[in-house]
C-alpha cells in the first residue's frame, strides 16, 4: 500500500511539474520560479513589516481585542507562548501569518491554479485558482482559506504583471502573528492580495495585502516584500521533530534535556495529575 502511494504522490509531482513548466513556458506569465524569502528587515516576522512587533504594530483593534493582544503579551513577557501557543502545538499558522514568515517558499504557476509551497510543515499550501471558477457555496474554513486570483497585464505589453487574489472561508481561532493580534471568532476575514514583481528587480515581489475582519475598526492595509534567493535550498523543518514544548489543557511547559517537565514561567503550578497513582505521604 505504501509503495502504491509512493508511485501515486510521485505521479502527481511529475504531473504538477509539467503543467507548471507549460505555464512558465507561456510568455503570458512572469518567472516567479526559485525559492522565495521575506526580504530581510531587521525585526521578527510581522504582519506589518514597516512598523516594529507587539504594541508597535498599531493594529487598528476594536477594544476588545486589543485587551486580548494585550493580555497575550502579558503572558509571553513572563515566559509564556500567548496566544502562540497554537503554534507550540505545531497548528498551521494560516493566512496572512504564513506569508509574513522567515522559511522559503516558491510559486508553481499553472494556467489554472498558482500554488505558493512553503518549507515548513506549519504552512500548508496555498492554492490560488485563476480558471475563473465562483465562490463555493457551503465550503470547510481551512488555516489558508478559499482563494480565488487573476491575472493582469497592467501595462498591456501581453504578459501578465499582477496577480489579484481575494481569500475568504478562513479557518478560526486564527492569528495576525506571533504576539497574538487576533482576527474576531466569527470566521468572516476577508484578505486581498497584489503580488507582483519590481519593475526594475525581478528578484523582488511585493505583496500588497489587505485584511477586512470585524475584529479591526478598519480594513488594515499593509506591503510585504520578498527576494529570490540565489541559490535553492530546501531542507526539512518538521515541527514535531525536536520540540520541547508540552502544551497540556492551557499551560505551556518544556520538556528538560533529562526528559522532566519544566515551567515555562516563574511560580507555574504543575498540571492537573488526577488520572495518575499518587503517592503517600
Amino acid at each position: 500500500m505504501q509503495y502504491r502511494a509512493s508511485i501515486a504522490a510521485a505521479m502527481m509531482a511529475a504531473a504538477l511539474s509539467l503543467t507548471a513548466a507549460a505555464a512558465q513556458d507561456d510568455p503570458r506569465y512572469p518567472d516567479w520560479s526559485g525559492q522565495w524569502r521575506k526580504a530581510p528587515d531587521g525585526g521578527p516576522p510581522r504582519y506589518d513589516p514597516s512598523k516594529p512587533d507587539g504594541a508597535g504594530q498599531q493594529a487598528p483593534l476594536k477594544e476588545e481585542f486589543k485587551r486580548i493582544h494585550d493580555a497575550s503579551m502579558a503572558d509571553q513577557a513572563l515566559g509564556g507562548p500567548g496566544l502562540y501557543v497554537m503554534s507550540v502545538k505545531c497548528i498551521p499558522m494560516g493566512m496572512p501569518f504564513q506569508m509574513s514568515i522567515v522559511f522559503p517558499f516558491e510559486f508553481v504557476i499553472t494556467p489554472k491554479t498558482t500554488y505558493i509551497l512553503f518549507e515548513i510543515m506549519t504552512s500548508q499550501p496555498r492554492r490560488i485558482y485563476t480558471d475563473g471558477r465562483d465562490w463555493p457555496k457551503d465550503p470547510d474554513p481551512t488555516f489558508t482559506g478559499y482563494s480565488i486570483g487573476k491575472w493582469i497585464d497592467e501595462d498591456k505589453d501581453g504578459r501578465f504583471d499582477v496577480l489579484e487574489v481575494e481569500t475568504r472561508h478562513l479557518r478560526v481561532p486564527r492569528l495576525f502573528d506571533q504576539t497574538g493580534i487576533s482576527f474576531h471568532e466569527d470566521g468572516q476575514a476577508v484578505i486581498k492580495e497584489r503580488i507582483y514583481a519590481d519593475k526594475a528587480n525581478p528578484n523582488i515581489i511585493y505583496d500588497e495585502m489587505t485584511t477586512i475582519d470585524n475584529a479591526l475598526t478598519r480594513p488594515w492595509s499593509v506591503k510585504k516584500t520578498y527576494r529570490r534567493e540565489p541559490k535553492v535550498v530546501w531542507p526539512e523543518n518538521n515541527c514535531t521533530e525536536g520540540n520541547n514544548d508540552v502544551v497540556i489543557r492551557n499551560e505551556s511547559y518544556l520538556l528538560s534535556a533529562d526528559g522532566y517537565l519544566m515551567p515555562v514561567k516563574k511560580d507555574q503550578p504543575p498540571p492537573d495529575l488526577r488520572y495518575f497513582n499518587q503517592p503517600r505521604r
